[in-house]
């Protein structure tokens, strides 16, 4: 499975989710170090709205995230943007 599916699948299943997007941004990282050619899946993007998040302050979102997802990056997930919302919160997507 690959590791956008992975967080996906995660996410839905934690948070049950209004809106969910997993995108893979990898290629746009390309060139930062030389040894790295924009290849696989090592830096993602989640939009998320979800009930769940309601109430919660940004860090306390991020983390619930984060820690959801901690077996990617220890199979090499480097970075993950987040952009988190509760139903009816405005979204810049």
């Amino acid at each position: 499975m690959s590791m956008k599916s992975s967080i996906a699948e995660k996410l839905e299943a934690a948070f049950s989710p209004e809106r969910l997007e997993v995108i893979n941004e990898s290629h746009l990282h390309a060139g930062h170090k030389p040894e790295f050619d924009g290849e696989g899946e090592t830096h993602m993007r989640v939009r998320i709205v979800a009930a769940t998040f309601a109430g919660m302050g940004r860090v306390a979102r991020h983390r619930a995230i984060n820690d959801l997802v901690k077996a990617e990056f220890d199979a090499g997930l480097h970075a993950l943007a987040v952009e988190v919302a509760a139903p009816g919160e405005p979204t810049r997507w």
